[in-house]
């Protein structure tokens, strides 16, 4: 009878485990894994997961505020970026070129799509001697989101002094100082005229006033690099310096009624305060 386990030649087996150690000496033995790895190791251990963590927040991503929101880049590793102030995008690096403002090195990702201002960058750069250098696009733009995968990193502005500029004047001299000019491109359009004019240099503020950046430089029109600007940390005692050497002090304002050309003082040394 089909299922009778007393039937002569029945196997009877038991459907559990060994109820007994084996000893260790048959082929139930335990196989060993190795040494045991260390918590920062295993996948799941709390350990592990702190590691992970930080390496994301050290090197992957990085969020960064733009008008108010906020864009997800990685960070580029802190030793390749440039110093300084840089220009990003082809079209700010080809003028900056352009104009040869002073820079360090010309920053392109590799695999860069080579349009014509890139590749006239490239040519500009090489003519200029400055230093090429390819790195990943995660890089660049991790210094710049919006670089278009080149950046030009710029020399910082070698300042002069006022006693420097007093220095080199030639007499009747002109000095045009500046008091709280913020914008940048009319920086550079003061630079430029005060050259036209042969003035023995430029005195602006340290705070709370434009400094000489990529777009002071390119709207000097490379003036900048022919004419003495120098920055002081306070304007009222620099004045009082020019009055004691001589100088003829006068400030423009746009609601004077006096006119600039009506006044006899272009044989005596002259600053103009402009602001």
């Amino acid at each position: 009878m089909a299922g009778n386990s007393s039937r002569k030649g029945a196997i009877r087996a038991s459907k559990k485990g060994p109820t007994t150690g084996t000893g260790g000496k048959n082929k139930k033995r335990l196989t060993g894994k190795g040494p045991t790895p260390k918590a920062e190791d295993r996948p799941y251990h709390a350990a592990a997961k702190r590691k992970k963590a930080v390496a994301k927040k050290s090197d992957s991503k990085v969020v960064r505020k733009t008008d108010g929101k906020e864009v997800r880049t990685t960070r580029a590793p802190r030793g390749d970026r440039p110093r300084g102030e840089i220009v990003a995008g082809r079209n700010a690096v080809l003028e900056a070129l352009r104009e040869a403002v002073p820079a360090t090195e010309l920053l392109v990702a590799r695999s860069i799509d080579v349009d014509d201002r890139v590749a006239e960058s490239l040519k500009l750069a090489l003519h200029l001697g400055l230093p090429i250098r390819e790195a990943h696009r995660a890089e660049v733009e991790g210094i710049s989101p919006n670089s278009q995968g080149i950046i030009l990193a710029i020399k910082p502005f070698q300042y002069s002094s006022f006693e420097e500029i007093m220095q080199r004047a030639k007499y009747p001299a002109l000095i045009v100082a500046l008091d709280g000019v913020t914008d940048p491109r009319n920086l550079g359009a003061i630079i430029r005229s005060a050259a036209a004019f042969g003035a023995a240099g430029v005195i602006m503020t340290e705070r709370r006033a434009a400094s000489m950046t990529a777009s002071a430089w390119k709207s000097s029109a490379g003036a900048a690099a022919r004419l003495p600007i120098a920055q002081v940390t306070n304007l009222a005692r620099t004045i009082d310096a020019a009055k004691k050497e001589g100088l003829f002090v006068v400030g423009l304002d746009g609601e004077s009624e006096d006119v600039i050309s009506s006044m006899k003082v272009a044989t005596e040394a002259i600053m103009i305060v402009v602001g």
